[in-house]
């Protein structure tokens, strides 16, 4: 299996039940090598979806509890975690003067665009971005990224 990003979209999948929610599962049960690479900003940005869903009632206090107990759990040992650097904002600037992206999706795009190129250059497996948003995924394969939408996959 190749290397996974998720941005946050597609994250969310695995720990709240909605379309694509299988199709992400089955790409972690697919190997005991983590193999999701997420930026810490995708920690706090699935806090706060939660934490929202938790708010308005999508999410009871129990499953809220149970949602970030696992979320903890899969950061700790199942995926890499990517720290934001320097060169992770400045790409990330680049791609938002050329293509219309929000703040976080374009920090994620940055991340996902950095680790396929040093994967490719170290002779590994090219990197998947995964996103629940077809706009971001067409100007992921505009940048060369191999993209998946785990909504085409119910």
């Amino acid at each position: 299996m190749s290397p996974v990003y998720p941005d946050t979209s597609a994250l969310l999948k695995r720990y709240v039940a909605e379309v694509g929610s299988g199709w992400v599962n089955a790409l972690l049960a697919d190997t005991a090598i983590p193999l999701f690479c997420i930026s810490q900003l995708a920690v706090v940005e699935a806090t706060c979806a939660f934490a929202r869903r938790l708010r308005d009632g999508t999410l009871s206090p129990r499953m809220h509890a149970q949602v970030l107990l696992a979320f903890d759990y899969d950061c700790q040992c199942r995926y890499i975690l990517l720290d934001v650097v320097p060169v992770t904002i400045e790409t990330a600037c680049t791609l938002a003067n050329k293509h219309p992206l929000r703040a976080y999706d374009a920090m994620h795009l940055a991340t996902a665009w950095l680790l396929s190129r040093e994967l490719l250059r170290a002779g590994g497996q090219p990197l998947t971005f995964v996103s629940a948003d077809d706009i971001l995924l067409g100007i992921a394969h505009v940048e060369g990224l191999q993209a998946e939408n785990p909504n085409h996959h119910p």
